[in-house]
């Protein structure tokens, strides 16, 4: 079931490929998660670093005393969370190009959790491609939807 998929930032300037071995995946709650992606919760995938091939090696910011970040400097995209002395590292799971195939199957940080965030279901569903507003403002700037 080892397949490689490919990911990367925004911009385009830093993309990888990651041998995935499997669909599994989490949410991480932690604080220095909420406050490095400005979200609530952020998915991860764990993959081990030799799976990992970066085609521009991405910018790293020293999180803290014990972890790392990869990222893009240049659009802001957070692409993961390392410890250096550890053989896996996480990948953001919105950062591969075909993020789908996974799912989540535990929750960390919970201590940070924002229960209300978690079960969204029922809550009223907006597309982008139906909103006037946005569609209006891609069409005058590039003629079409982003793809």
């Amino acid at each position: 079931m080892t397949e490689a998929m490919t990911g990367g930032c925004a911009c385009g300037k830093v993309r990888y490929t990651a041998q995935v071995h499997d669909d599994d995946a989490y949410l991480c709650h932690c604080r220095m998660c909420q406050r490095a992606t400005g979200g609530v919760s952020i998915a991860f995938k764990n993959v081990k670093k030799a799976d990992v091939a970066w085609e521009r090696e991405p910018d790293w910011y020293r999180s803290s005393p014990i972890a790392r970040r990869p990222y893009c400097a240049a659009c802001g995209t957070p692409l993961g969370f390392a410890f250096p002395d550890s053989e896996n590292m996480d990948l953001t799971v919105g950062s591969f190009d075909e993020p789908g195939r996974f799912q989540p199957r535990h929750h960390f940080g919970a201590e940070s959790m924002h229960r209300q965030w978690l079960s969204t279901e029922g809550l009223p569903e907006y597309r982008v491609d139906e909103y006037k507003p946005v569609v209006d403002r891609w069409i005058n700037a590039v003629g079409k939807l982003p793809g």
